[in-house]
């Protein structure tokens, strides 16, 4: 049985703190290695939330590892051996990190979101209707929102600090940022990932619309997968069988959040509101569901 007791800030006294995330607590092990806990932090338009949602952290490290572990043959990625006693020895720590921690390999980062659309919703649904494009790439005329693209895209962004927005960019503009091999291989590697996934959940009855990545390079300089993948955090979930073009399906995600957050007078800037025990309940029941749908 899950324990679902919240944690929404840690409290790591015997490892220097790095950096907290949205939702993410960051350590340092040692030169080679960082304890990375997945909080109940809930953030929504790049506002982290004052109100936790119980297991979150639980629930996006458990599915991060089941995709870690399936795409570990497409792409290497930041999972180390050490285990999580070895690290945090002490009961009360380590308490706070069970079932909801990666102890994984410092990397260097590279300073760009790895976004793939497999379906035209969200900021790329306004960018198309705005232009015709998404980051760039000229698309049909006619399209209607949440219709399955013609081809799977890439559409990277870059990277934000907590507080700031995301912003999308052209692929050119990645390639003058970190070089065309690397940001082609990038590309293709993300796709790769999307479309073997999206095969995966289909088979589930689980359509995902889009969803972003992060890499970096170990110390060889090889590409690396790293922070989280395929969660309801980072991508879309639609039920298979409540998708209709031309309407916003319902999700396996924080869509439920939003909504409140939209019906709202908040002008989307910290601080956020507190959010009613119903609305978190709901989305983590969403979550619970992906999961258990996708056999994670």
């Amino acid at each position: 049985m899950t324990d679902t007791s919240c944690v929404y800030e840690t409290s790591i006294q015997s490892l220097p703190l790095i950096y907290r995330g949205k939702v993410r607590d960051i350590y340092q092990v040692d030169e080679k290695h960082i304890l990375i806990i997945a909080t109940d932090r809930v953030s929504a338009f790049d506002v982290i939330m004052p109100t936790p949602m119980a297991g979150k952290g639980q629930l996006l490290t458990r599915l991060s590892d089941f995709w870690f572990d399936r795409m570990a043959g497409i792409v290497p990625n930041h999972l180390s051996d050490l285990t999580l006693e070895s690290v945090l020895p002490d009961p009360a720590e380590y308490a706070q990190a069970q079932g909801r921690s990666m102890i994984v390999k410092k990397l260097k980062g590279l300073p760009v979101e790895a976004v793939v659309r497999g379906y035209l919703i969200g900021s790329g649904w306004k960018d198309y209707q705005t232009s015709g494009a998404v980051c760039g790439i000229a698309l049909p005329e006619g399209l209607n929102l949440a219709c399955k693209l013609p081809e799977v895209i890439f559409t990277p962004a870059t990277k934000a600090e907590v507080g700031d927005h995301d912003e999308n960019i052209s692929f050119d503009k990645m390639v003058n940022s970190i070089g065309r091999e690397l940001a082609e291989q990038i590309r293709d590697v993300s796709i790769r990932i999307y479309k073997e996934a999206s095969e995966y959940a289909a088979g589930r009855g689980i359509i995902i619309a889009d969803t972003k990545f992060e890499f970096g390079l170990d110390e060889d300089g090889n590409l690396t997968l790293m922070d989280e993948i395929l969660t309801p955090d980072s991508s879309r979930f639609w039920p298979a069988d409540q998708w209709q073009e031309g309407s916003n399906p319902p999700s396996f995600d924080k869509q439920f959040i939003r909504d409140y957050l939209q019906s709202l007078d908040w002008d989307k800037t910290a601080p956020g509101p507190e959010i009613p025990a119903e609305i978190l309940d709901k989305t983590a029941a969403k979550y619970r569901e992906a999961i258990e749908r996708l056999g994670a």
